[in-house]
């Protein structure tokens, strides 16, 4: 399970996620967890999926991987929240695609910014980390 590192940066992520919502709501963050467990679920899905897919992206810290990963983050986690009798209303399903987009792909570039630094000073090829 090579992509173990980068689940768990997403999965601390995804917990943030539901901590900020939790707290801009008024509810207690203590209940995150609550909030959180579809997403977590829907995640290690996403990874599995990028893992297995044929002709995956080779690297968990690569954008296409990060794309994979939050687009069933988001749709799974929204589907597990209906069919678990919670609601998914529309400005929540909006927030959690743009905070979660952020959250998920923003680590990446900034991993990929950081190698294509190194890269620059190496011969490391960048490309790489992009598919």
């Amino acid at each position: 399970m090579r992509f173990l590192p980068a689940l768990i940066v997403d999965a601390v992520l995804v917990l943030v996620f539901a901590v900020i919502g939790r707290a801009s709501h008024d509810e207690n963050p203590a209940g995150f967890l609550l909030t959180a467990w579809p997403f977590l679920v829907a995640l290690v899905v996403g990874h599995l999926l990028a893992a297995g897919l044929a002709r995956r992206p080779r690297r968990p810290w690569s954008l296409s991987w990060g794309a994979i990963v939050w687009i069933v983050t988001v749709a799974g986690g929204m589907l597990l929240r209906i069919a678990t009798g919670d609601t998914a209303q529309l400005p929540f399903i909006i927030v959690a695609t743009i905070t979660l987009g952020v959250f998920l792909l923003g680590w990446r570039v900034i991993a990929l910014l950081v190698r294509r630094r190194r890269a620059s000073h190496t011969s490391d090829d960048p490309a790489d980390d992009v598919a």
